[in-house]
């Protein structure tokens, strides 16, 4: 009996680190780096950073630069900051009796008196940072797997689906979606699950001739592969995985990082649809998630590999942005 409460004890154990370090990794590389962009343009307008930490709360080790910022790593590892000269606290809210014995020296190195133009660039510092570390790291995953892409060709059509009302057939080559090109079935995807119950005018190539159909994608809940459920609009359809319609093309430096800028934006676009969808009504709120949720996502993406669990930290990294430019 005690052996199977200490394998039940020792599993639940195994299974909260496998969410826990995983999350931790993905939350500090996002922190660092929105707090690196504060740092760096505050340092670049002569502004003196006092501190530079990651977590909050007792320090559990850190070190003195020659600039005296203070680097340091603290016990509640769930945000972090940067302290500027003239700040009573980590939120940066002015310490009135420091900043009024402030002299003429030493206003040009405080946060509160640098000009507007200047403390609106370290601010937006941040999320730029991490808009930034998404490109990176999006065009660091196709450089290294490159562009995996099978072309929006038509297998397969479900009978009474939102595509077999459209008039879609085996073999249709999807060309455009309302005046946008498509040139894979992923593009195809995108449009379409973010456009349940909106007509979309698609144009297929049809044995070389072109036509236009109008398909309404239907709203489903579907399971990804870790059985989270999510809202999306379907049309129905399945892709060719024929020969010459699947391909993987290496992908080089500049490539790469105009598919990351590409893949940047689809998040920012995709978040602040979803974000205008609750507030609209189309969208139901439950699908955003707190601490507790991205901890859960964080330790199933790691069971798939390092590099899935850094293209989260990507997303993550922008999708927060996108929904909270904040500092």
């Amino acid at each position: 009996m005690s052996s199977q409460i200490f394998a039940s004890i020792s599993a639940l154990g195994d299974g909260v680190l496998g969410y826990v370090v995983p999350f931790l990794f993905v939350l500090t590389i996002v922190v660092f780096f929105h707090e690196l962009g504060h740092f760096l343009v505050a340092r670049w307008c002569g502004v003196r950073v006092l501190v530079f930490s990651v977590g909050f709360g007792p320090e559990l080790v850190g070190f003195n630069d020659r600039h005296g910022t203070r680097w340091k790593i603290a016990a509640i590892p769930l945000g972090g900051y940067v302290k500027f000269f003239g700040d009573d606290n980590a939120a940066s809210v002015p310490d009135p009796n420091v900043v009024a014995g402030l002299n003429e020296t030493d206003r040009r190195h405080s946060f509160h008196h640098q000009p507007v133009a200047g403390r609106a660039a370290i601010v937006a510092a941040g999320p730029i940072a991490n808009f930034l570390l998404a490109i990176v790291i999006f065009a660091g995953v196709f450089m290294l797997h490159g562009k995996r892409s099978e072309t929006a060709r038509v297998d397969t059509v479900q009978s009474g689906s939102a595509a077999a009302a459209a008039g879609f057939r085996t073999g249709d080559l999807v060309t455009t979606i309302d005046g946008r090109a498509i040139g894979s079935f992923s593009d195809m995807q995108r449009v379409v699950s973010t456009s349940a119950g909106r007509v979309l005018e698609i144009q297929v190539d049809r044995g070389g001739a072109l036509l236009v159909l109008k398909a309404v994608p239907a709203l489903r809940e579907v399971k990804d592969n870790f059985g989270n459920v999510h809202r999306i609009g379907v049309l129905g359809i399945s892709r060719s995985m024929a020969p010459g319609d699947v391909k993987v093309e290496s992908v080089g430096p500049l490539a790469a990082i105009g598919l990351g800028v590409g893949e940047t934006w689809f998040v920012i676009e995709r978040t602040m649809s979803y974000l205008g969808g609750v507030i609209v009504g189309r969208e139901a709120a439950d699908q955003v998630g707190g601490p507790i949720r991205i901890a859960q996502v964080s330790g199933q993406v790691a069971t798939v590999g390092f590099v899935a669990l850094i293209h989260l930290a990507a997303v993550l990294s922008v999708s927060i942005e996108a929904a909270d430019v904040d500092a």
